[in-house]
């Protein structure tokens, strides 16, 4: 494999400014607001090195089915390989991923492989709801944002429709949920002065953010979809609408405002990242960057209380959008506690468009990059999450109540209390061998070449109680990242989306990067984070004792380790590194029936463009083998992944946001072509021919 470059912008990283700015505040740029003195997981992981030989190229660990009696991932196959195993061991690729890989570009389009077609299922603009116009770009209104599809679409569900429902398209409709992560209003709006918005543009921005459900009809013979505009099921959810707050911090003190001074009732949601489908048929959103729409945290004159906000990265004074200057809302001075009523996992009934989305507490409040549930033995969902945040922490909620899979009224409303009860844990990662085998480069160290250890889950609340010393419970709650400090929590390189396989039950966390490692006064390189200034990031995979995912303990390894395979300071699960596509930055993750592991790359820095890639994960001889299934256009970041027997969805985001691009100036021409305005969109890819993706 030839020789790949790596290059850098001018943003930790080489992100561009802009991106920066928009989606996350800068956050790069402002000091980790983790001060703890938390143990690092890189100095956990510089620990591990001990205890078993890698199995090079040929000789490959795999993982086992079920978690040993010990509940350590296994470093070999728990019994027979399955069929598609058998023929990966023959040299095919794992079932799932046999595709032509995509080569790594810098194409201005969406690159898919040979033998695979593609089409726009709906761009931010078009018509929803009944009433709402065609987008026009010259005029743009808030009332028409409303009713049109949001802004830098990001996680995806489809959804069944009853069978009255779905024969209306034939059989082929289903029900489309879109998370609207952030607006960049210098991509919306010609001639646009960041110095001095409007109130209209503001308020086409809140109605940008949020949500969209939307009927999509399916193409006969192909993979295609259609947006089905102004259906009786579509909706809108944005910056305003109205939100319930339900859970064990519902109606506490540090959630009252002078618009509501019960607590319980929120307007609208921010900068939904990714999310989760649950079992009993509803959709979880993650509120992540949550800081950068509230202004003055400098100006704060009460100390504590300056110092909470800070912890969550609020800082400074004006806000990039300036919303302070239409609402006070967005004025910590003036609404001191309504930051405390964003970071929350949202969760929406996509079918009952008048139903009021809920805001779950007992899920903890932090910067939620996605919430994906699996269900106990007995029926309880459990929920995987991480706080996208340099060194922030791991954290699962494990519910007290089993679901009900009836299909009545009551069993709905039942089910629609599940994450209001249970416990919240945070992640502590601990290791068993030696120090001083890592040296920053990120190769393998000489003890043993793997990199493996074990944690617990330290409850943090339980309903009312608080397990927390010295915090109540509605603080563990609204302030769950302090309580983590206080747990002993371990810091993590920036936990992203982290979902549970549903063929293995083993659990994937992508971290996505952190170029503070090992730099001045910050933690060293270590096993799970082996190089300085991480900049490709990696893949933690763990196992719940016992196979259990309400246990209290678990075993970890590193699956990936990512960045150009030339690197010595790559790996990939074992598998050879001549043989792998090139991935940097992982950040969405999606299964498909297979058990491969699918991973959307976010702001990658081996100088291609962001790509969805397929990993085998099950035991055999292609466990590591990195496939790339498609890449994005300019700027652009690659979303919401959704892998279905004949389709893949994406989100593709943010398209053509690159430093100095403007309306009159873009950097990007798709997906129109010239002439018109660049616009996040979803896309849909199958084979031309009509068969399974990857078979």
């Amino acid at each position: 494999m030839r020789k790949l470059l790596t290059v850098l912008g001018s943003h930790p990283g080489g992100r561009s400014a802009m991106t920066c700015r928009y989606r996350c505040g800068d956050a790069c740029f402002h000091e980790a607001p983790n001060t703890s003195g938390n143990e690092y997981v890189g100095d956990v992981i510089a620990r591990v090195l001990s205890r078993r030989s890698v199995l090079r190229a040929g000789a490959v660990a795999g993982v086992a089915a079920a978690a040993t009696a010990t509940g350590a991932c296994s470093a070999g196959s728990a019994g027979a390989l399955s069929a598609g195993d058998a023929d990966a061991a023959k040299g095919k690729p794992a079932k799932g991923l046999r595709f032509t890989p995509v080569e790594p570009n810098t194409d201005d389009k969406v690159t898919v492989p040979e033998g695979y077609g593609q089409n726009i299922v709906i761009r931010w603009g078009e018509p929803i709801l009944r009433g709402a116009p065609d987008f026009d770009p010259k005029k743009q209104s808030a009332k028409a944002q409303k009713g049109q599809f949001g802004y830098n679409n990001d996680f995806l569900s489809l959804l069944p429709l009853d069978e009255k429902e779905a024969q209306e398209g034939g059989g082929k409709r289903q029900l489309l949920v879109a998370n609207h992560e952030y607006t960049d209003e210098n991509l919306m709006f010609a001639g646009y002065d960041a110095d001095d918005p409007t109130r209209e543009q503001a308020e086409i921005g809140w109605a940008a953010h949020g949500l969209s459900v939307v009927v999509v009809e399916g193409e006969k013979g192909t993979g295609a979809l259609k947006a089905v505009p102004r259906h009786r099921l579509n909706r809108r959810v944005t910056a305003t609408t109205a939100f319930e707050v339900t859970g064990p911090a519902a109606g506490s003190k540090w959630l009252r405002t002078s618009e509501d001074p019960e607590g319980r009732k929120v307007l609208g949601t921010l900068n939904n990242c990714s999310g989760g489908t649950t079992p009993w048929g509803t959709t979880l959103h993650g509120e992540e960057n949550i800081d950068q729409y509230f202004a003055n945290t400098a100006k704060v004159k009460d100390d504590e209380h300056r110092k909470r906000l800070e912890r969550y990265a609020l800082k400074g004074t004006e806000t990039e959008r300036k919303w302070e200057r239409f609402d006070d809302r967005f004025d910590v001075v003036k609404e001191p506690y309504e930051p405390h009523r964003f970071g929350w996992v949202v969760e929406l009934d996509p079918y009952d468009p008048e139903s009021a989305p809920r805001k779950r507490t007992a899920l903890g409040r932090f910067k939620h990059e996605a919430a994906q549930p699996r269900l106990t033995g007995d029926g309880r969902p459990v929920v995987y999450m991480g706080d996208d945040e340099r060194f922030e922490y791991l954290y699962k909620f494990v519910s007290s109540k089993r679901m009900r899979r009836g299909g009545s009224r009551a069993d709905h409303e039942h089910n629609m209390s599940l994450l209001d009860h249970g416990t919240l844990y945070v992640a502590k990662l601990t290791g068993d061998s030696p120090e001083g085998e890592i040296d920053g480069s990120g190769e393998l160290p000489a003890g043993d070449h793997e990199f493996d250890g074990r944690g617990e889950w330290i409850p943090l609340a339980t309903g009312d109680e608080s397990h927390v010393e010295g915090m109540t419970a509605d603080e563990v709650y609204v302030f769950t990242r302090i309580a983590g400090d206080k747990a002993g929590a371990t810091k993590m390189d920036r936990p992203e989306d982290v979902e549970p396989s549903p063929r293995t039950g083993r659990v994937y966390a992508a971290l996505t990067n952190n170029t503070d490692r090992g730099a001045a006064g910050k933690a060293r390189p270590d096993e799970a984070n082996p190089r300085k200034n991480n900049k490709h990031g990696h893949v933690l995979e763990f196992a719940e004792h016992g196979d259990d995912p309400a246990a209290r303990r678990f075993t970890w390894r590193l699956f990936l380790v990512c960045g150009d395979p030339e690197d010595p300071g790559t790996y990939f699960g074992g598998f050879p590194k001549d043989q792998v596509s090139p991935i940097s930055c992982p950040d969405n993750v999606a299964f498909d029936d297979y058990g491969n592991l699918w991973l959307a790359t976010d702001d990658g820095q081996l100088g291609f463009h962001d790509g969805l890639f397929g990993v085998a994960t099950t035991a055999g001889s292609r466990r590591g083998e990195v496939r790339q299934f498609l890449t994005v256009p300019n700027g652009a970041e690659t979303c919401g992944p959704l892998i279905q027997d004949r389709r893949v969805l994406v989100s593709v985001q943010h398209p053509g946001e690159i430093d100095g691009a403007s309306v009159e100036e873009p950097a990007s021409q798709w997906p129109d072509g010239p002439g018109s305005y660049v616009r996040p969109a979803v896309v849909s890819v199958w084979r031309k021919d009509g068969g399974d993706i990857g078979v």
